[in-house]
């Protein structure tokens, strides 16, 4: 009689000492995949998402803003590479023009926003022959690969550089450049409206996003 006592004593005090604090633990140490799992709250995990949604985009459109913008190609000059209703992806960060980059021209001289190509740079001698349908950049014949046709004097260009007939030579000032379209012979460029001052460029235009069959880089 006194042992049975004993041992529902002893199982009494074991008992006693069994705390919440154990039980949480024992909890804890459980696998995960047979944990109590909380209910899914619907309403918290719309929030999130929408606040990544929300959060994304603005750093998108930081980044357009920072570090490019979106253009249209206005008209035909740019043709056969860029036709009219193009958007592109422009860069103007750090942007130092090269020979070849196709830019974004805000032109106070045209009035207008130009999209065109850089053919010569500051202290570049650009010599038009139209005759031969060729221009030298310093003496060097650069390639008619971009041109939509060959070039003719249709007399709209600025008779000053007019060296000879259906030859004109440009000498290109310091922080300037000169451009033409790569539609030669419809295009308001540096024959006309005269070298454009580098703080007249908004940038390079580098990747095409529309019309989606011709995505891609703009050379």
């Amino acid at each position: 009689m006194s042992d049975k006592m004993d041992n529902t004593n002893n199982e009494e005090k074991t008992s006693q000492k069994i705390s919440e604090e154990d039980i949480e633990a024992v909890k804890a140490a459980e696998p995960e995949d047979i944990k109590e799992k909380e209910p899914l709250d619907i309403k918290n995990e719309i929030l999130e998402w929408f606040e990544s949604f929300v959060f994304a985009m603005l750093i998108v459109q930081l980044v357009f803003i920072f570090l490019f913008r979106i253009v249209m190609v206005d008209g035909s000059s740019m043709n056969n590479t860029l036709v009219n209703g193009d958007r592109l992806i422009m860069t103007h960060v750090n942007y130092t023009p090269e020979r070849d980059d196709i830019v974004v021209v805000d032109s106070e001289a045209a009035g207008k926003i130009l999209i065109k190509r850089v053919i010569g740079v500051e202290g570049d001698k650009v010599v038009i022959d139209y005759m031969q349908n060729h221009v030298y950049v310093n003496d060097q014949l650069i390639s008619n690969k971009h041109n939509k046709e060959i070039m003719i004097d249709n007399g709209y260009f600025d008779r000053q550089y007019q060296a000879e007939d259906g030859t004109y030579v440009y000498e290109v000032p310091e922080n300037s450049v000169f451009v033409m379209g790569d539609n030669r012979n419809d295009s308001k460029d540096s024959r006309s409206i005269g070298c454009v001052p580098e703080d007249e460029l908004m940038g390079k235009a580098v990747f095409r996003i529309y019309p989606f069959d011709k995505i891609g880089k703009v050379d």
